[in-house]
């Protein structure tokens, strides 16, 4: 063969590896542009789903992670909430709609409405703080801004610094919202 060949050959030969090369490196790209926008894409999901939340739809039925929610006045409060036979027939009485109970100021350090309905009661004698949500003669929602003793059924208790607590509770009667999402 001619050097002539060979070097026309090898030359061939080198187009062809970097034509390998390019196609192995746009396939590697586009996986990448795929797999990247595949995330983007959960992401725009999970927003949608977490703003329906926030407007009061929902997406799909409740699932093993909904939860109660309270509400005082429209504004949302977190709440830890116990784990007994109380909270878990609120749960049940808030599934299928939202509780709202009108509450009013009572004796200088809490807030107290009527539930409409009797749940399960287990009174000890307490002494409230700020924050406390208790169940009082199985048919009254109690929310304390200040302390008190006396024999209650703990609910929970509001996740907020006792100056926004306050803020809450102290100055009106309150509209209280329970929802089960």
């Amino acid at each position: 063969m001619s050097s002539r060949l060979k070097s026309s050959m090898n030359s061939s030969k080198r187009i062809c590896d970097m034509k390998k090369n390019t196609i192995v490196l746009l396939i590697s790209l586009l996986l990448v542009v795929f797999t990247a926008c595949s995330a983007k894409s959960a992401d725009v999901t999970t927003a949608a789903e977490s703003t329906a939340l926030q407007s009061g739809q929902t997406t799909e039925a409740p699932t093993a992670e909904a939860k109660l929610t309270l509400s005082i006045d429209g504004e949302s409060a977190p709440v830890i909430w116990e784990n007994n036979e109380s909270v878990d027939a609120l749960k049940e009485l808030v599934k299928s709609s939202p509780l709202t109970i009108k509450a009013e100021k009572y004796g200088g350090f809490e807030q107290v409405g009527e539930i409409g309905k009797s749940l399960p009661e287990n009174d000890v004698s307490i002494t409230t703080q700020a924050g406390d949500i208790m169940l009082y003669t199985g048919d009254r929602l109690v929310l304390f801004y200040g302390s008190n003793t006396w024999e209650y059924t703990r609910l929970g208790r509001i996740d907020l610094p006792d100056e926004e607590i306050s803020r809450l509770l102290s100055d009106k009667p309150v509209t209280v919202t329970i929802e089960y999402r």
